[in-house]
Parts: structure tokens; sequence; C-alpha cells
């Protein structure tokens, strides 16, 4: 096959495995509401407090978050990626300084487990990183994982990360058209109807081929992003939308746009007449009471590494990100995209709230993983399930018996 930079809509593309019902997304994906785990594997998590906690980056306590979080019955873990200076944001925690790679993260993690699927973060825009490289990489995951890996892309928008790289930040509408073209090689890649000879805007192959096939049309493909030009790069290539709220973290002030945000998705997907899946990353504050969620979010809310946060902050503000215009400072101390505190029943109500508005899914964050996940599921999830935004997984007969035996 020859392809020029004039027709790069000949570029053939592997069905989603959206369409395939029997592919791992597709299962997790009959979920009324799919459960995930934003993986801690980054020094402070994303809560930016000195208060009491055990939460740690390193590996084996990740490998163990991803193994509870399999046996409770949550369907994908996810993996963040940053590029960061020495000393990370500095404070009392030099948050974020020790960063494990998401993709080596993700692949590792995958053959330790039976169902859960696995959801790496790459800058696919950063250095001299080829489209080549990235479809043997991640079919090759693909297969170790049988079809449980996928591909968060995104193109950047803090303008000190590509300096490190020694290129200039692009426009930002400019990085998803170059994404585009990226996305598309990689995916003719993954067709494998034969050899590729594509010379296009930024990149050129030569009787390019990649093999194995994935598992089931192509790796999973997930795209973060809250602009008009990233919901129409993941309308063209992406199975899920992870998306933020435009009007702040708390639950009420969320709200208050991600209703329209998700109907912005909707449209751009009606386009394209592709299938999706809409997620959005909570922190969840959950206690027996009320009273008690509050006391606990106050305790760690007391304690924010200030230094830290001034520092993010400023970093936020310099880029071009379009996904947090009304998120303020001392939002870090809690991390998220949104904010959910409160008794189970609270918090039941909030992720059902979250599903009318639109959202498919949550990968939920927790200031002490371990202890906080293990909460969730025993007091959380079975509220869930009554309320029909769970569907006990048949793979798995009793998530909870499963832990229990272990």
């Amino acid at each position: 096959m020859t392809s020029t930079a004039s027709d790069r809509s000949a570029l053939r593309r592997p069905p989603s495995p959206l369409n395939d019902p029997t592919s791992p997304l597709s299962r997790i994906a009959r979920q009324p509401l799919m459960l995930g785990l934003f993986l801690p594997t980054q020094t402070g998590a994303f809560s930016q407090s000195t208060y009491r906690r055990d939460t740690r980056w390193d590996f084996e306590y990740n490998r163990e978050l991803a193994l509870r979080a399999e046996a409770h019955g949550l369907d994908f873990a996810f993996s963040l990626q940053q590029w960061i200076r020495k000393g990370g944001f500095g404070g009392e925690t030099n948050y974020r300084e020790n960063f494990l790679d998401p993709f080596i993260t993700s692949v590792a993690l995958a053959p330790l487990m039976s169902r859960l699927v696995t959801i790496s973060t790459v800058h696919v825009l950063y250095g001299s990183l080829h489209p080549l490289y990235l479809a043997r990489w991640a079919a090759t995951a693909d297969h170790i994982a049988r079809g449980r890996f996928g591909l968060n892309i995104v193109t950047g928008y803090d303008a000190r990360e590509p300096l490190m790289f020694g290129m200039e930040r692009l426009e930002h509408d400019e990085r998803y058209v170059r994404a585009d073209e990226f996305a598309a090689i990689m995916e003719d890649l993954w067709a494998g109807e034969d050899n590729l000879t594509y010379h296009g805007r930024w990149y050129d192959l030569q009787e390019a081929y990649v093999s194995p096939r994935p598992a089931h049309g192509r790796p999973i493909m997930v795209s973060a992003s809250a602009s008009a030009a990233g919901f129409a790069y993941a309308a063209d290539h992406s199975d899920i939308v992870f998306t933020s709220s435009r009007s702040g973290a708390p639950y009420a002030d969320a709200m208050r746009s991600i209703p329209s945000i998700t109907k912005e998705i909707d449209e751009a997907y009606e386009r394209t007449g592709r299938p999706h899946k809409t997620i959005i990353f909570p922190m969840v504050v959950c206690k027996e009471t009320r009273a008690e969620a509050h006391a606990y979010r106050d305790a760690i809310t007391a304690r924010a590494d200030k230094q830290s946060i001034v520092n993010y902050d400023a970093r936020h503000r310099a880029g071009d990100a379009q996904g947090w215009p009304e998120h303020v400072a001392s939002d870090r101390v809690l991390g998220g995209h949104i904010q959910i505190v409160g008794s189970p029943t609270d918090v039941a109500d909030q992720l059902e709230g979250l599903h009318e508005a639109g959202i498919d899914g949550v990968q939920l964050g927790f200031y002490d993983y371990g202890p906080e996940l293990e909460f969730f599921a025993e007091a959380v999830i079975p509220i869930l399930e009554e309320r029909g935004l769970r569907i006990p997984d048949p793979v798995v007969p009793s998530p909870r018996e499963t832990v229990a035996a272990r």
C-alpha cells in the first residue's frame, strides 16, 4: 500500500474493540458505570498534603492495589504521565519527584491480571517518537495483556515539558492535527493489510509493517480531552474520552459544566458515527458518616503542602489546557477533576449524578489508597449494584469472596 499526505484518508483502519462483543473493552463497557482506579505511580499521588497516609508510588504498592482492584470487580487501572524537573514540585513532599513510567508499569501489571484493563498515558508528540515504534510497542503490549491494554494519547499542554526533549510546544489545535496523523498511521499498521509506505506532513514510512496483530482489531484507544479540537480527534480515533470539569472540582461546582461537556462529546461522535464511553477522575473521600468524611477532608486540607501547590498551579496556568479554567490552587490538596465527599450513600448519590449527566465511568482516586479502596468496595459498590449502576461480573462470581480468599 502506498499513501501520500494528500490522501491521508486512504490509511486503513481496524475495527474498534467496542465493535467486537468478545473484547475486554466490550465486556467492561456493558457496565452502566465503569469503575477504574487512577494508580498513584508518582510521589504524593494526586493530593498535595502532608497529612498522614501510607500511599506510595513504588511498583510493589501499585501492583497490590491493582490486584485488589481486580478482586473487587473494578474494570480498569489508569496511569498518569508527566515530565518533571528534579525535586518535583517542591514543598515539603517534593511532590511527584518520583514517577514510574506508565507504559512500562501498565505492561508489567497486565500479565498479573485476568480481567483488569490497564491504560497507559503517552505523550505522542515529544521527542522523536515515531508511530511505527509505538504501534509495535502497543501491539506487543496488547498481545501480552490479551486485549486488555489501552493507550491514553495526549499531546501535552505544559510549555516546559517539550523543552526537555529539545523542542518547542506546538499551538493547541495544531497538536491535535499532528496527533491525528500519528494515530492514523498506527491504525493502518495495526490493520496490517499490507506494508505501509506513507509520506505525510510529519511522518514518513517506507514498506513498514507491524506484527503480531492486536487481539481485537487494535489496542484500546483513549483520549484525555477537554476542548473542541480534542473531542474532534477523539471522535476519529478513541474508544474512551477522559474529560474534566470546567467549573471547579467540588461536586456541586463541577456539575454546572459536566452535562454540557458530555453533550459536546456525544455531538462530536455523532459526526463520525463511532461508539464511545466518557470517563472522569473523582477524588473520593468516604467514611461511615458524612460528618466523619468532612472531618477527614478538613484534616487533609489543613495540612496542605502550600509551596508545592503554588508551584503546581504556576505550571498549570502557564499551559494552554482548556479543561480546568475555574479550578483554584486550593483544589490541589484533594486532587481530582471532581471531588466526591461523604458517607457511602452520599458517594453513591454523587456517582449516580455523574452517570445521569452523561458520564459512563470513573477512575477513582483516594488519599490513603489501600484502606480507602477497601472501604469503597465494601460500602459503596453494593449500593451501586442495588441501584443497577454496577452488574456483578459473571467471570468473577463474587469479587468480595475472592478478596477474602486472598
